[in-house]
């Protein structure tokens, strides 16, 4: 049972990597930023050293999704209830992958945790943990997010607007007279603006040092969908990692090594009908609504992990874009329904999945 379980492990990691690295780098596809394959490269690798980092700074996760305080110990670190919420948890975002609808493998386990815990203890099984300390984070986290890009998107969109078609400069003018033969200084003036401005313009006493904002916030954005990727990688891996780690049949640095190669191969395998939903599907964006939904994505997702709070990254990428959609007219309305649906079926359905395959190992 415990290579079975092994194997379930990484099939679960697999599933997550083809529904979840895309994510991060979404909106550098979806904004023209990057083509599909350097977006995937750069969250896959991104998604690798967060699931590195994961082994020090995130083990507060590893802990919370190892059935702990939701079910008594001993089952817990059962094989046959991990295996099942292991086996639910992938069979239900594999499902989702197939019709390219980006679902939370954290809402994936946490119906495996439960429904497993009804297979093996109905009266045991404490609902109020499970809501408390991972539930309400995931309920929360795309409302937030939303909210936060209601406010970042249309100033970050601005920002960058403005500085499109011009690069921003600072003019450094040294006026000066004549004094007989020579030339006498009288002040100096610096002036900031843009390129395409009068008061840029190049002239004798001025030196004009140009800046390509448009560059560096294109560059930002590329940094900004790697943090976003990072974040998912510290925040999902130790969840993933915990299903084998649990059983003690590996350690957790191991289990994490395995995990992350299980991910990265899924991405590159399967990612593309949902990068199709994340960049296209769910609204229109341009070059600063994508940056604007990264930076608010990557600053919620790396927040949580730090402090052991199991957010889903699909959530808040998604609550972002929602904002985006909001905060614009670029929204359809017909996908961003089908998401919100599948988000409300994914519990469920990981839940009797999980419970009936507990029944059967169990048998």
């Amino acid at each position: 049972m415990l290579t079975t379980l092994l194997l379930i492990t990484l099939l679960l990691a697999a599933a997550n990597g083809a529904n979840d690295n895309i994510k991060g780098a979404a909106t550098l596809l979806g904004s023209g930023v990057a083509n599909y394959r350097h977006a995937i490269t750069l969250a896959t690798l991104a998604t690798a050293a967060g699931g590195a980092a994961s082994i020090y700074f995130a083990h507060g996760l590893l802990v919370a999704f190892s059935g702990k305080g939701i079910v008594p110990q001993d089952i817990a670190a059962s094989a046959p209830f991990l295996g099942s919420v292991g086996l639910a948890a992938a069979v239900t975002v594999g499902i989702a992958t197939r019709f390219g609808m980006p679902i939370s493998t954290t809402h994936a386990l946490l119906g495996g945790l439960t429904g497993a815990g009804f297979g093996a203890a109905a009266s045991n099984v404490h609902i109020g943990v499970a809501f408390k300390e991972m539930l309400l984070p995931l309920l929360v986290s795309p409302a937030i997010a939303l909210v936060l890009a209601l406010g970042v998107v249309p100033l970050v969109r601005r920002i960058r607007a403005r500085t499109t078609h011009a690069k921003a400069c600072a003019c450094i003018d040294v006026p000066a007279v004549a004094v007989g033969e020579t030339l006498a200084v009288t002040s100096t003036a610096v002036t900031l603006g843009t390129t395409d401005q009068p008061a840029c313009a190049p002239g004798a006493g001025r030196r004009v040092l140009a800046v390509d904002t448009a560059r560096i916030a294109d560059r930002l954005h590329l940094v900004s969908a790697a943090a976003v990727s990072f974040a998912r990688g510290l925040n999902d891996t130790p969840k993933i990692a915990a299903l084998s780690a649990a059983t003690g049949m590996l350690g957790a640095s191991s289990a994490t090594a395995l995990v992350i190669v299980a991910m990265a191969i899924g991405g590159y395998v399967s990612a593309r009908r949902v990068a199709d939903t994340m960049a296209f599907g769910i609204t229109r964006m341009d070059l600063g609504q994508g940056l604007g939904a990264n930076l608010v994505t990557s600053v919620l997702v790396i927040g949580a992990s730090r402090f052991g709070m199991p957010v889903s990254t699909t959530h808040v990428t998604s609550g972002a874009l929602f904002g985006v959609a909001a905060s614009g007219r670029g929204g359809h309305s017909a996908v961003i329904r089908n998401v919100v649906l599948a988000w409300l079926l994914t519990l469920p359905i990981a839940a009797v999945v999980a419970c009936l395959t507990y029944l059967l190992f169990t048998r």
